[in-house]
């Protein structure tokens, strides 16, 4: 038995319940968003897993693709995982049940780096983090309304921003770009040959 289907198999006993996936020598656990926060506390501390890094943790938004194994859950927290004891690496999908209001547990006591990861989330996706240190926005305006990531979320945007030189600042102002077909023509010349 290779060590990623050992890996796996003594994950799916650990973790009774939950679905385990091993694709792509890719191990998948993945659990309701109200057990994250337990699942990766045992996934860090016991000896024979030793996931102590968290090396990435992104939002997913699935409203195109809903997930008919998790009550078509329309978010998912996916927090991917290194074993350096073991050499091994895990992904956690945390799949969140209210999809108008998307809410899970912070993870910062167990990973102090998923701070900023999970500032990102919220900014860019709209995902609350319950009980997280200082949870706001990180890479947008402070002013900007919605949350870009999100699938609903116009391409061009609500409001744009520009400096008028009347009033000598920036101001905000909607979006002013008419919808356009972005789809570029494709001309073919029948002539044409390599060689």
């Amino acid at each position: 038995m290779t060590d990623l289907k050992k890996l796996s198999s003594n994950i799916k006993k650990i973790f009774p319940g939950y679905q385990v996936n091993l694709q792509f020598d890719e191990i998948t656990l993945s659990v309701p968003a109200q057990d994250v926060s337990k699942v990766l506390k045992k996934l860090k501390t016991m000896s024979q897993l030793k996931f102590e890094q968290m090396i990435d943790l992104a939002a997913v938004d699935f409203s195109e693709f809903p997930q008919k194994n998790y009550e078509n859950c329309r978010y998912a927290v996916v927090y991917h995982l290194l074993s350096l004891k073991h050499n091994s690496r895990i992904r956690v999908k945390a799949f969140i049940k209210d999809n108008s209001f998307p809410v899970i547990e912070t993870i910062t006591s167990t990973y102090a780096n998923a701070d900023w990861y999970e500032r990102e989330a919220f900014d860019l996706f709209g995902i609350m983090f319950l009980n997280h240190p200082d949870l706001r926005r990180i890479l947008t305006d402070y002013g900007f309304i919605g949350h870009p990531f999100r699938k609903d979320f116009p391409m061009i945007g609500n409001i744009e921003m520009r400096y008028d030189p009347s009033q000598k600042r920036v101001i905000y102002q909607p979006v002013t770009i008419d919808p356009r077909n972005n789809v570029p023509r494709v001309i073919h010349d029948e002539g044409f040959r390599n060689g």
